[in-house]
């Protein structure tokens, strides 16, 4: 049995996925504040996975409130080596009807919280490589498994990561439908550039819920989208129990090394502070 682990980051409803057993909920303290919720673990698919309810049980955080370092960093603290996302997400095409899936391949960032999406700073400077910002591995796991589950799959687009929590005005959703780009949500970058900084693999499952308000007869709404994401939970469970019984036993995908080159600080500067922080993330480094 591979001692990497697979985490899975979404809605409280997903930790009923059919086969999950031995659960057991565990508490991580990290350096960078409080986790969105406790940490499910488990076994499916013959595999160690770990839930994690994004928003907290009762969705109880808002979408800017995320903290996505403390999140991801105890993700990397218990094992994690894989990370599924699955996200509701407004659609700003015609052709991505509600309860499609798009798995996103790109992020245009339309937040203002870039220092709160990096474990770096005071006093260690990395830049890593953010041009394909998913693991294409385990993006191609999720496009083949959705198409098996008979979903409508979209495979690629680009998600527009705004920060919320009010929807789009008219305006900005007409200017991202006519930019071309693809989806819209309020969650997944900050996961991702996190993910990627702590070597882990990250790829999203897209679950349109509404054409956002672009398109003029189908302005989005509460009810739609929580009618729809109920839609969307029993598909995404089936999704993603499928994929983890094909990701590899172990990490040696790109995303797994993305640090060797990133460093631009001396390793006898990195204050022992910063290090002490960051050392399930720079284990391998020190």
């Amino acid at each position: 049995m591979a001692k990497h682990k697979i985490g899975i980051i979404g809605g409280t409803g997903l930790y009923g996925i059919e086969g999950f057993t031995n659960q057991k909920w565990v508490k991580v303290k990290t350096p960078f504040g409080k986790t969105s919720d406790d940490f499910l673990t488990g076994k499916l698919a013959g595999r160690d996975v770990v839930f994690l309810p994004r928003h907290g049980r009762g969705h109880r955080i808002l979408p800017s409130e995320l903290n996505h370092r403390a999140n991801i960093w105890a993700m990397k603290k218990i094992g994690v080596a894989w990370i599924i996302s699955v996200s509701a997400v407004g659609s700003l095409q015609e052709k991505y009807q509600p309860c499609d899936i798009v798995v996103i391949d790109q992020f245009l960032d339309r937040t203002k919280q870039s220092l709160n999406h990096t474990f770096f700073g005071r006093g260690i400077v990395a830049h890593v490589a953010f041009a394909h910002p998913v693991s294409e591995e385990l993006r191609q796991i999720l496009v083949r498994t959705a198409r098996a589950a008979k979903a409508r799959v979209h495979d690629g687009g680009t998600y527009v990561n705004m920060e919320g929590p009010a929807f789009s005005t008219r305006a900005e959703s007409l200017a991202n439908h006519g930019a071309g780009h693809d989806v819209i949500g309020m969650t997944n970058l900050g996961e991702a550039k996190c993910a990627r900084e702590a070597e882990i693999a990250y790829a999203t499952l897209a679950m349109a819920t509404d054409y956002d308000c672009w398109k003029e007869e189908e302005h989005v709404s509460l009810e739609m989208i929580i009618a729809n994401l109920h839609r969307n939970a029993d598909t995404a469970k089936k999704i993603v129990a499928a994929a983890v019984a094909q990701i590899p036993a172990e990490p040696n995908w790109k995303a797994h090394s993305a640090l060797k080159n990133a460093f631009l600080t001396d390793k006898k500067f990195w204050p022992k502070k910063t290090v002490a922080e960051l050392k399930p993330i720079l284990g391998k480094y020190i």
